[in-house]
């Protein structure tokens, strides 16, 4: 830290100005909803990422004299679940040297792998003394580990100038390459993928089972009770209890309705699955109109079983409400090669990360350049199998 900044940290969000957080990531290059301050305050709140569940919030501020200059979600973490950027083997190795890999830091939205700016900053020195001051207070708290997950470009350079070792990871998004509608849309794809889709998308119509999307205020209280039994169900069918309370999408309903869209499939007019997207925030477009440039793949739950109904849910209904609003990309989320099937590319996301041990950071570090290796022949192998027309 320079003389005239100085780090502060803060055990809940609630400590942190609302407004000035959000102008904040308002300046970023990459922001998101979920580093709003009221997603990250309802996380809190709603008890879903609190010390009882392994995340105790130690959000950090920068400040120089009585100026907000920079700020960063971080949490002590005593396990390494909710964050899809895998570091178990490292604390088994800790653990089999006698050593405590927990607690460590994470600097991250918790169960949300979604890229984008954690750093926030009103510049780039700021940035890197945020990134620096984040160093230090681990050193000073004696913690085993420092891990930003999914940062924006400019995170992962200040981080790399602040010594932190980088780890990639691959994502598969998609882009609109201003697709009239959704036929054109599969006019883009290759013959068998075209195919494909169509017939997935019939087995759903054939079934019986249409579909309705709401955003925002529109979404109803019963949509919203509909959607957590939802998505409840799908986690406790995987033998795990649902990561997020439904307090926490009550507060998204009261106070970022603009940033939801739910699609709710029916069925002889009854619900019986739904899948939930986010939003970046709406922005003028060309044509005059307004609207965003982003959504997000997050949640999907059904109570009936239906062949191809995930892929409906999941991708075909959310590109095409994209196509039809104008939106320029949508990031389906973590892993799953299936992805590219329906024309989700993959993308390189990075994280940083810093252990206080000299001898396992040289491991790690040796360890990472050949993960790295890894994830760029893999990254070269998938784009050989491009689901798209031939030029």
């Amino acid at each position: 830290m320079t003389d005239d900044a100085i780090l502060r940290i803060h055990h809940a969000p609630s400590e942190i100005d609302a407004a000035a957080w959000n102008e904040l990531l308002a300046l970023q290059a990459d922001p998101s909803p979920f580093m709003r301050h009221e997603y990250l305050h309802a996380m809190h709140e709603s008890g879903s990422a609190v010390p009882t569940s392994g995340w105790t919030a130690s959000f950090v501020t920068l400040w120089q004299g009585e100026r907000l200059t920079g700020a960063c979600p971080v949490y002590i973490k005593d396990h390494s679940y909710g964050e899809y950027v895998f570091d178990w083997a490292w604390a088994n190795a800790y653990e089999q040297h006698g050593l405590a890999y927990y607690p460590k830091a994470v600097a991250a939205v918790p169960f949300t792998p979604v890229p984008g700016a954690r750093l926030l900053a009103r510049d780039s020195a700021s940035r890197a003394l945020l990134a620096q001051g984040l160093v230090q207070w681990c050193k000073q708290a004696g913690l085993s580990s420092l891990h930003l997950l999914f940062g924006a470009d400019e995170d992962i350079a200040a981080c790399t100038d602040a010594g932190l070792m980088l780890r990639h990871t691959v994502q598969f998004h998609w882009s609109n390459a201003h697709y009239l509608n959704f036929d054109a849309f599969l006019a883009s794809l290759s013959h068998d993928k075209r195919k494909k889709i169509r017939q997935e998308r019939r087995k759903v119509a054939d079934a019986g089972v249409t579909f309705r999307w709401a955003r925002g205020a529109d979404i109803s209280p019963d949509d919203w009770d509909f959607f957590y039994r939802c998505y409840a169900r799908t986690y406790r069918e995987h033998g795990n209890p649902p990561y997020l309370k439904r307090d926490f999408f009550q507060r998204m309903a009261d106070n970022m309705p603009d940033a939801w869209l739910l699609f709710v499939a029916e069925r002889g007019g009854h619900p019986i699955a739904t899948s939930l997207i986010a939003l970046s925030d709406d922005k003028p477009r060309i044509d005059g109109g307004r609207g965003p440039e982003v959504a997000y793949g997050r949640y999907w739950g059904a109570l009936e079983r239906v062949d191809c109904l995930h892929f409906e849910a999941c991708y075909y209904q959310p590109l095409q409400w994209c196509i039809a609003h104008g939106v320029q990309r949508f990031e389906g989320g973590a892993q799953g090669e299936h992805k590219m099937a329906r024309a989700l590319m993959p993308v390189k996301t990075t994280s940083a990360h810093w252990l206080a041990h000299p001898s396992f950071a040289d491991a790690v570090e040796r360890f990472l350049e050949r993960e790295g290796e890894g994830i760029a022949n893999y990254l070269e192998h998938l784009d050989e199998r491009s689901p798209f027309r031939a030029a």
